[in-house]
């Protein structure tokens, strides 16, 4: 969000402008708490927005640079506890910045996220050296020790030369404790132990969807496999595997039934009466009904013994005697349990589907959706866990080329010529899609789209013998086959290579079925998918206990060889339902407090702890269906709510609302700005606001008007979907009140226990709080960057407000680049920036102190990244710390979030009412860190929001570094209380902070888009 006006606005998060129910209800939680004790550092509850004193407000220049010549802007130089800091550029900055202003540290042309001197190429260092933090505080801290921590994974191979930098670095000691030194390798790194189990909240039991796996007591073998001629179809060498199988497992095979990745390895139970043996295999095609003799295929096989997979240390790892998870026995064991799946199932990624496991559902365009579940083998507490979910993903329809086409182009194709832009939609979605012809009778063989014919069919001929005789498709198609091709003004599908193509018209084509559609899915699909994918919890369960029945793990020949049981049943876990948080409220409302019931609250009688100002706004209107008076009559009633909530707003805009057409949404925007700054600039007055009514269907308006008024114009915008404008219900416009508050820099609500510093290890001190994520391009888009997005915590103790930075970064880049950078400067020499040294600046200007405390929430990180994210990510913080004053490093705590998993929580009793919410869910506040969780480490589960539809997706936290020493009580409430800091929700929320993170994942999207 690109501000002008003051050092400390946040950004809205996401801009759905869909209502929510939060009717209070019964629920638990303390009693009212005692009278407060004073803000502290807040700026008091008086009203306005007092949180920063005037003296360090930037005029409107932001926090990262001067204003655009209007205000006092920001100095060159500023203090920073006794070190000098520089500052770049004077482009327009606020807590969202973007290039194309000047980014974060740049001036007014530069791209990207660092414009001026940025974009001269900033150096960054090739591998990250971890700085040990040290202690100028007077508690000291400890953290876990590194001896008897536990690790799960690998060194990625790119960082093996972090290896012999970090084993230079020394111990610094502050009050007589050491800061344990960073491990001088990822293999070393031992993320921190549990430190016990968490006590707090009300004790229950859930259903996970994990079933107990009994470890085998077997001797595992593993064998190198080298197929030749080398083919890289996994669905070729299953079949050359399959074969060698049938025919030699009695006679040389020593009766293993052996299990296979489909690549280079070859797993049994127990050794093969060979190390190394060479076999001779023929694959026969199956029969296409030509009549024709069918095509053999001769491959040799070598089978050559490789290593035995441990499982004595597996078995040791479980019962929390051993650091490192052996990787290679889970391996093994999963691929045991997907062989049978595999050869019945398609199989995508760790997810196996079928049009047998439920019913297709159309998504339109060609594309229909398939059923199917996920699986993968866990180490967890009770030992080792399957975890089985359901899933769903799109397939393309096996319809008629010709059927296909007239649904992509969702028009009767024979009414009118195809254009170019036809062309390219129809080459885009059947490359690569294979198709078998239909002209010839019983005969169907295959063939793969390699693109369209520039030509019409009627146009097209081809030699047909060496004198160059030519002969037209039609022709020959007529005279071969006795086929008339009807549509001879259609480019024919191209099939083979480039250098011998052949020509195949798209009437005598259909596309073949089990083909996965892997490009994006435009809005109406992904609807449709997700209409398919929402499943109540009971019936999630249902259907989780009907898969695991029809797997039939205890009939499956290959879990039986390799001695693998699974049960059954849903693991029974306990759990606890943590108290929510009581939110205060300004004073002058009737209600000064609230404690949300069941994840869900509302603002009857409530007033916003800091309202915002809005003296200066206007409407654009893009939809037909709106007609001005309705349009006036919507922005008439959002300013009285706006102002009965507490901002100071001002009832009448500076321009009558307007109507623009969407395709032409950039000169709408710019011209209404103009008009709107020739009224107000020469009574120095700026535009606060800009409202914007969008159709309910508005495909790309709504990135193209964000990225315009957040990358060119500097103004604060809020959009507003047509069917809520026609409704027009008081919760919809409360909600739409509490976004453009925080936009406009004000405050909803904070935390009773952080004003009256309740909270552990963040109110006793000045503590910053990050959250970051990495969005990547859409499945396709192989060029478009990916955008980095990090948001940090401004005002203190509240732990309410945030501001945010944005940056573009090299495509599917997770690691984020731009934490920290140097770049040289012709006058400056080296100078240093980076996108936590900025908002640690912007935090000490809000707060007036520096931050002692560092708590990182990293999303979007899978497992097998958390060695690599961790060890650059924190040298990074480490740099910027160090960058700003020399021995300044504060204990940093860094947890990664994870969404994107697959492990689901269920009542132990759907029909309990006091165990459920409205939809079905478990109940906000949930959190588990026993028995389905990591053996030895830190990690919990938390499903902290309310559900609406569907089944909740509980965030799994995961502690990769703990400076700070959090006990799991601690870590958990501190997590679930800001899920409900959200500043334009009026619920609960999934994970942290995920009121900014959301935005800026969206503003990601759009940026892409």
């Amino acid at each position: 969000m690109v501000r002008k006006k003051r050092t400390d606005v946040p950004s809205a998060g996401g801009e759905s402008s869909q209502s929510h129910d939060t009717g209070v209800g019964s629920g638990r939680g303390p009693q009212r708490p005692p009278q407060q004790q004073g803000g502290g550092g807040g700026g008091g509850y008086s009203g306005g927005r007092g949180w920063v004193p005037q003296s360090q407000q930037a005029g409107r220049g932001g926090y990262g640079g001067g204003g655009r010549g209007r205000g006092r802007g920001m100095s060159q130089q500023e203090e920073y506890a006794g070190g000098t800091l520089d500052y770049q550029g004077r482009g327009r900055v606020g807590p969202t910045q973007l290039g194309g202003r000047g980014g974060y540290g740049g001036g007014r042309g530069g791209g990207g996220c660092g414009g001026g001197p940025f974009t001269s190429g900033p150096s960054r260092p090739p591998v990250p050296e971890l700085h040990q933090a040290t202690q100028p505080f007077q508690a000291a801290v400890t953290p876990h020790p590194a001896s008897t921590e536990a690790g799960s994974s690998s060194r990625p191979p790119e960082l093996a030369p972090l290896v012999q930098q970090l084993q230079h670095h020394s111990i610094q000691q502050e009050v007589g404790r050491a800061i344990q030194p960073v491990p001088p390798s990822s293999k070393s790194v031992r993320f921190p132990l549990r430190p016990g189990k968490g006590c707090n909240g009300t004790k229950c039991t859930v259903k996970a969807n994990h079933f107990f796996a009994e470890l085998p007591d077997k001797d595992l073998h593993q064998y190198d496999v080298t197929i030749t001629p080398e083919v890289t179809s996994r669905g070729v060498n299953r079949a050359v595997m399959k074969q060698l199988v049938k025919l030699y497992r009695e006679s040389h095979l020593g009766k293993r039934l052996p299990a296979y990745d489909g690549r280079k390895s070859l797993y049994t139970a127990g050794p093969l009466p060979f190390v190394s043996k060479e076999f001779q295999i023929t694959l026969i095609d199956d029969d296409d009904g030509s009549g024709m003799q069918r095509r053999e295929r001769e491959f040799r096989v070598v089978i050559k013994l490789a290593a035995r997979a441990d499982l004595h240390h597996l078995g040791l790892f479980l019962e929390g005697k051993q650091a490192d998870a052996p990787q290679e026995a889970l391996q093994v064991l999963d691929i045991v349990l997907r062989e049978l799946p595999t050869s019945r199932y398609c199989p995508v990624g760790r997810s196996f589907y079928s049009p047998d496991l439920g019913r297709r559902q159309s998504l339109g365009e060609g594309l229909e959706s398939w059923r199917g579940f996920y699986q993968s083998i866990r180490p967890t507490q009770m030992g080792l866990s399957l975890n089985i979910d359901m899933s769903s993903t799109a397939f393309i329809e096996p319809l008629p080329v010709i059927d296909f086409v007239t649904q992509l182009l969702n028009r009767d194709v024979s009414s009118r010529p195809l254009s170019d832009a036809d062309r390219v939609k129809i080459k885009k979605a059947l490359r690569g899609v294979r198709v078998e012809v239909t002209h010839r009778g019983n005969m169907r063989r295959k063939y793969r789209i390699s693109g369209l014919t520039s030509q019409a069919t009627r146009e097209l001929t081809f030699p047909v013998d060496e004198r160059g005789t030519m002969k037209s498709v039609v022709e020959y198609f007529y005279e071969t086959y006795g086929f008339i091709i009807q549509h001879t003004q259609w480019p024919c599908l191209q099939v083979g290579s480039p250098q011998r193509p052949n020509y195949l018209p798209m009437e005598v084509c259909k596309i073949v079925e089990g083909q996965r559609y892997s490009k994006r899915l435009n809005e109406r699909q992904i609807t449709a998918l997700l209409k398919v994918t929402c499943q109540r919890p009971q019936e999630r369960e249902f259907d989780i206990m009907k898969t695991v029945q029809h797997n039939a793990y205890d009939k499956d020949d290959y879990a039986t060889e390799f001695g693998i049981k699974i049960s059954e049943k849903l693991a029974s876990v306990e759990a606890r339902i943590l108290p929510a948080p009581w939110l205060k409220y300004h004073d002058t409302g009737r209600e000064k407090d609230c404690l949300p019931q069941v994840g869900q609250w509302n603002m009857m009688n409530k007033k916003m702890v800091n309202g915002g100002t809005v003296n200066n706004w206007i409407c654009i209107n893009f939809s037909r269906q709106v007609q001005d008076s309705v349009a006036r009559g919507f922005c008439c009633e959002l300013a009285q709510m706006c102002y009965i909530s507490g901002m100071a707003f001002t009832p009448e805009p500076a321009l009558p609302p307007i109507s623009g057409r969407p395709e032409q949404v950039e000169k709408v925007l710019k011209t209404r700005y103009h008009d709107a700054m020739t009224k107000l600039q020469p009574q120095n007055k700026e535009l606060d606001l800009l409202i914007v009514i969008l159709p309910d269907n508005n495909g790309s308006l709504y990135g193209d008007l964000k990225r315009i008024c957040e990358t060119d114009l500097g103004i604060v915008s809020q959009c507003c979907l047509t069917k809520h404008v026609f409704r027009m219900t008081k919760q919809y416009l409360a909600n739409v009140a509490l976004k453009i508050n925080v936009k406009v820099g004000g405050r909803n609500t904070v935390l009773v226990d952080a004003i009256s510093r309740r909270i552990p290890l963040v109110t006793d001190r000045p503590t910053i709080i990050f959250g970051a994520d990495v969005t990547h391009p859409h499945p396709g888009e192989d060029s478009s960057p990916s955008i980095a997005a990090v948001v940090a915590s401004q005002d203190w103790p509240e732990i309410t407000k945030y501001a945010g930075l944005v940056c573009a970064q090299a495509h599917r880049q997770e690691l984020i680049q731009d934490l920290y950078k140097t770049w040289q400067d012709p006058v400056r020499g080296t100078v240093s920036g980076g996108m936590i040294k900025e908002l640690l600046i912007s935090f000490r200007r809000a707060t007036g102190q520096k931050p002692q405390r560092i708590i990182f929430y990293r999303d979007g990180v899978s497992e097998g990244q958390f060695y690599q994210v961790l060890l650059y990510e924190l040298d990074a913080i480490r740099k910027a710390c160090a960058s700003l004053e020399p021995n300044y490093q504060p204990p940093v705590t860094f947890v990664v979030v994870q969404k994107r998993h697959h492990t689901r929580l269920f009542a132990n009793n759907h029909k309990d009412r006091h165990a459920v919410d409205r939809s079905g869910n478990i109940l906000p506040g949930t959190v588990v860190d026993s028995k389905i969780c990591h053996p030895t480490e830190f990690d919990f589960y938390l499903c902290s929001h309310a559900g609406i539809q569907g089944t909740s997706r509980p965030a799994h936290y995961h502690v990769l570094w703990d400076e700070n020493t959090f006990t799991a009580d601690a870590l958990q409430s501190l997590t679930n209380n800001l899920c409900y800091t959200s500043p334009c929700l009026l619920c609960s929320s999934g994970c942290i902070p995920s009121s900014f993170l959301y935005g800026t994942r969206n503003f990601g999207q759009w940026i892409n888009d």
